[in-house]
């Protein structure tokens, strides 16, 4: 059995992330995190916003990329992430039961005070849960 602890976040890809900045903040959520990260097509930019227990990632992709992200159309859920506090147990876990983690190893982000790392997963109907331990 997996620990997971609680659900942590859900990810959403936006267009612009002030203006969506804005608006999560309008409905209550407060900035939590934010930082850069590597895109294939130049840097990208993440935000975490809280409101109570709820946390929201939303994330926009360098310029180059942002097509693809409209692409998707009418609002889009990338991935589900689970808190855990053992990402590489929870690795071992998985792959020794037979899933194939989408990345070779948990990654490693400077997000967050201490950073985190993450991997995902397919689940039965192709969506993607992301497994993240906070550092």
């Amino acid at each position: 059995m997996i620990p997971i602890r609680r659900l942590q976040h859900v990810g959403l890809p936006v267009t612009d992330l002030a203006r969506s900045l804005a608006f999560y903040e309008w409905l209550g959520f407060v900035g939590a995190m934010d930082a850069t990260f590597p895109h294939p097509d130049g840097i990208g930019h993440v935000a975490m916003m809280q409101l109570g227990a709820i946390t929201l990632e939303l994330y926009e992709f360098p310029a180059a990329a942002l097509a693809e992200i409209r692409a998707r159309g009418n609002g889009h859920i990338d991935h589900i992430a689970f808190d855990v506090s053992d990402i590489d147990a929870t690795f071992a876990v998985l792959t020794d039961a037979g899933l194939m983690p989408l990345e070779a190893e948990p990654v490693f982000l400077a997000f967050w005070k201490n950073g985190c790392k993450y991997f995902n997963i397919l689940g039965p109907d192709g969506e993607r849960l992301e497994f993240n331990q906070i550092l």
